[in-house]
């Protein structure tokens, strides 16, 4: 289980100035923009506008915090005020949000399309995380990794024989690796579970 503070994350400023983005976790480790199979970020939306188009990209997005948007996606109007559910959307589709009162802070997953797949669940009390495994037949399926990010309320993080780890606000736990251990999670309020898959490259011949 690898600790990822919140604390210390660079923040990187829209095209637009509509808000910033911190990275929380890439796949493959250190992946830019145009090479990442899975991308996990917070975003702090400033101001109405639209979003970047991002063809070959599935996002779900989550408000972990603010009174939650109103998003527009191909023409279609969604309201987001319940805080920690999540919205899955094509990232190539046109769409634009409104803020509903004030600034909100967004954990946004970008999957690869074709190269990874995510599941996100909110998780509240106490929950045993069991890593993600890859198939035992091999299959096609390649590394894959649980991400625990903290939302709102006291969260904490233990594998057995190891001390408790509190997590502070926005903080995540990352479980990966064919090493890693049950993790059990306990929070007085909300954590983002976030399941998550990748899909080996093709490797090139020659």
């Amino acid at each position: 289980m690898r600790i990822l503070r919140a604390a210390g994350r660079p923040a990187m400023p829209w095209s637009n100035g509509g808000g910033v983005t911190r990275e929380v976790a890439v796949h493959p480790p250190g992946a830019c923009w145009d090479t990442f199979a899975w991308r996990v970020s917070l975003a702090d939306v400033t101001r109405d506008g639209p979003y970047s188009p991002l063809p070959g990209v599935r996002r779900i997005l989550t408000v972990a915090d603010g009174a939650g948007l109103e998003l527009t996606v191909d023409g279609t109007t969604r309201l987001l005020t319940d805080r920690c559910r999540p919205f899955a959307f094509p990232g190539g589709a046109e769409t634009g949000s409104r803020l509903l009162g004030g600034p909100v802070v967004n954990l946004n997953v970008m999957l690869r399309e074709g190269r990874a797949d995510a599941t996100v669940e909110r998780v509240r009390g106490r929950r045993v995380v069991e890593p993600v495994r890859r198939p035992a037949d091999g299959g096609a399926e390649g590394p894959e990794a649980v991400l625990i990010v903290a939302v709102e309320g006291d969260t904490r993080v233990r594998t057995a024989g190891e001390p408790e780890v509190r997590l502070a606000r926005f903080d995540a736990a990352l479980l990966a690796g064919p090493d890693a251990a049950p993790v059990e999670l306990r929070t007085d309020g909300t954590a983002a579970l976030i399941a998550l898959s990748a899909a080996d490259p093709a490797c090139p011949e020659g």
